[in-house]
């Protein structure tokens, strides 16, 4: 999903955006800064504020990087979205089961 934030480094403020986003980390993209794996940086989306740690980074243009990061405090929502329920890896399994039996007696001939 993408999001715009507000990545701070050193009193330095630079706009970017999401490019993946889980409950406890993202992917940024559109960085031009200077980050290292092990960096501590503070990322804002709308009132919401928080330090993330560098996970990774990638060069993926002349002057562009994405980034990995984890959440280093727990917050409710800090993305501001709705996040669907999760499923429960049986729970998972046993859909996706159903649907392959499903799909396959779609296949055989006269069905």
């Amino acid at each position: 999903m993408v999001l715009s934030v507000t990545v701070s480094l050193d009193k330095v403020t630079y706009l970017a955006h999401t490019i993946d986003i889980t409950h406890t980390g993202a992917r940024i993209g559109g960085l031009r800064a200077g980050l290292q794996s092990g960096m501590i940086i503070s990322l804002q989306r709308g009132w919401n504020k928080a330090k993330f740690r560098i996970a990774w980074t990638r060069q993926v243009g002349p002057n562009e990087l994405q980034a990995g990061v984890e959440s280093l405090e727990l917050q409710n929502n800090f993305w501001g979205i709705a996040w669907t329920r999760q499923v429960a890896p049986s729970e998972a399994k046993n859909d996706v089961q159903a649907l392959m039996t499903m799909l396959s007696s779609r296949s055989k001939p006269g069905i």
